[in-house]
């Protein structure tokens, strides 16, 4: 009854029966959902932050926010709209193909609306299974945040990472225990109740009827059904990337052939990147499509009714608005293609910032991995800087000196000359045993007149103030203030530091960057996770009248393509990989330098 090839047989046959009729729906839904869910959650999320406000989100912001009584509530309402916009979009193609007769493109029309006059039952639907699923999976949650707060709440996130202590080890075979549990449970649960979408939409039953049918259809067969949902999941997403390879290695090397003509060339990429986009989108409505096509076969071969509904006469020029529907996806692909492009700078202009020195090549924060970035041409060299007990100002990532020495010392308990007899640099390699903790008056009098500082402030509690002022008047004792950055993670300090020294340019370093965000803070660079960055953030950002710094990017593959974006400024642990990079990308011609944005942009 599930037999796996004419399943897959009967799928294809319906796919090619009703492909138009589907994509015409498929595009009409997710217009209208778009219009709708991106203004909406702009709009909320933007109040969100208001209410907090916050203009910006560290780690720790995130977590306040998140766990607040406001914060769940969006994140559930969110999390709830994202799934009623799926089952909707799965109603409606289920409904279209229970219609008889096939081609039929203009009953996607009778399908929306009859699939809009269905949603208060499948909204209660969403609610019941979505809100299943949680409940399910809070116990888990409070159990693994329990373990980590019992084994790692008091160390820095950072540094566990970096050491793996012993207790690492203890939360990661506890936590990873209890996540397969649940992920078991949440596996079968949904199997369970696979199949009340097609219950609800075709035999028109409630929410709680659908559930209890889709329990009595699937009944001894969950195993199965999970592997099969699993299989065509995972065989559904990597169609698009297989595409997109095959499509790449098909059709760059024959532009790559082009003369090197601009007026030849972009006219080819713009048709490039628009049949790109077009397949692109094809390849996700397959997948789509697809899907719902699995959940009504299943339902129908396990024993569901697949009852004919009523054949509603199709709107007035159903046809026109079908062909005008795939026009329009034409277009789109057009403008995207012209923006995509458009976004493409001839010429690279980006810093490079050294993040704690050449660490890659050096122990990180030492005077060894300074001196080894100014010799690969770094434009800044970014320090973590943190007060001791005698106020000097010293450059060191954590408060607790363990990783680094294995020895459990505070750096805010420390002075100076106790400092002189650790070694910081042995952990990294025994050639390196004679580092020490470098000051920022070191620092200062080593990177003078070859490359600028960029200083993220690292305070003990408490110590906010003093640390500031005593980094702000040793740049300004050695005359470089107007020339470094000091930055922080914390939008109280760069507050402070704004109050204190406006002089000063300050980066804010965040984790995301939410609308609204930009208004309430008054740093003059935003500095972001690499991973949240995209087109869109940097025109934001740059707009605003600052700069970007994206941190920290290693692979020589992100870097082109940051660059290409057009950040102000990379962070790296490998600054010679960076330049080489720039390097080499300054010697090609505008044609050449073109097809890499090109190719970069398909790869991102």
């Amino acid at each position: 009854m599930l037999a796996t090839r004419t399943l897959l047989g009967d799928i294809a046959s319906q796919l090619r029966a009703q492909g138009r009729a589907l994509l015409v729906f498929h595009l009409f839904f997710t217009v209208l959902a778009t219009a709708v869910l991106v203004p909406l959650t702009t709009w909320t999320l933007a109040g969100l932050l208001h209410a907090f406000q916050q203009p910006a989100l560290s780690n720790a912001q995130i977590a306040e926010m998140a766990l607040s009584p406001l914060g769940l509530a969006w994140g559930l309402v969110a999390l709830g709209l994202s799934f009623l916009l799926i089952f909707l979009q799965q109603a409606g193609m289920m409904r279209l193909l229970a219609l008889s007769g096939s081609g039929r493109y203009h009953a996607s029309m009778n399908a929306l609306w009859q699939t809009g006059k269905r949603l208060p039952g499948i909204a209660g639907l969403t609610f019941l299974q979505v809100g299943a699923h949680l409940l399910l999976l809070v116990p888990f949650a409070l159990l693994i945040a329990t373990a980590y707060d019992l084994l790692l709440g008091e160390a820095e996130l950072y540094v566990v990472m970096r050491l793996k202590p012993p207790a690492f080890w203890y939360f990661a075979s506890i936590g990873g225990s209890l996540g397969a549990i649940a992920l078991w449970l949440q596996a079968w649960l949904y199997a369970r109740w696979f199949l009340a979408l097609p219950a609800l939409v075709l035999d028109r039953l409630t929410p709680v009827q659908s559930l209890a049918r889709s329990r009595e259809l699937t009944r001894g067969r969950h195993a199965r059904i999970t592997a099969l949902a699993l299989a065509f999941a995972f065989g559904v997403a990597a169609f698009p990337i297989a595409f997109s390879l095959l499509f790449n290695a098909l059709a760059m090397p024959l532009i790559e052939h082009l003369p090197d003509r601009m007026s030849l060339l972009i006219p080819v990429m713009l048709i490039y990147v628009a049949v790109y986009s077009v397949l692109i989108i094809a390849m996700t409505f397959l997948g789509v499509a697809a899907n719902s096509l699995l959940v009504i076969n299943l339902y129908h071969r396990l024993g569901g009714s697949t009852l004919a509904l009523d054949d509603l006469p199709a709107p007035a020029r159903s046809g026109w608005w079908a062909w005008t529907a795939e026009a329009v996806l034409l277009i789109f692909a057009l403008v995207q293609a012209g923006w995509v492009l458009s976004d493409f700078q001839l010429r690279d202009d980006v810093r490079v910032t050294a993040h704690r020195g050449s660490s890659i090549a050096a122990p990180e924060n030492t005077l060894a991995a300074m001196r080894r970035a100014i010799q690969e041409g770094a434009d800044y060299l970014e320090i973590d800087v943190r007060q001791l007990r005698d106020g000097n100002v010293v450059l060191s990532h954590d408060r607790n000196l363990k990783r680094l020495t294995g020895r459990d010392l505070d750096i805010t308990d420390l002075t100076l000359a106790e400092t002189r007899d650790i070694d910081i640099g042995s952990w990294f390699d025994d050639a390196f045993a004679d580092e020490r903790l470098a000051t920022l008056d070191q620092v200062i009098g080593l990177a003078h007149g070859k490359a600028r500082l960029y200083v993220e402030l690292k305070p003990a509690p408490g110590n906010e103030t003093d640390l500031i002022e005593a980094v702000v008047e040793r740049l300004r004792h050695h005359g470089i203030a107007d020339s470094a950055v000091v930055a922080s993670l914390s939008p109280t300090i760069i507050r402070d530091v704004e109050a204190y020294a406006p002089d000063i340019d300050t980066t804010l370093f965040v984790q995301f960057l939410l609308p609204g965000a930009l208004a309430a803070t008054p740093a003059d660079n935003i500095g972001l996770r690499h991973t949240q960055a995209n087109t869109d953030v940097v025109r934001l950002v740059q707009n605003s009248g600052r700069e970007l710094h994206v941190w920290t990017v290693n692979d020589p593959r992100e870097m082109s393509r940051y660059i290409d974006m057009g950040v102000d400024n990379i962070i790296t642990d490998r600054p010679a990989t960076l330049i080489d990079l720039l390097t080499e990308r300054a010697t090609l011609s505008d044609g050449e330098l073109l097809l890499v944005k090109l190719r970069n942009w398909l790869h991102h």
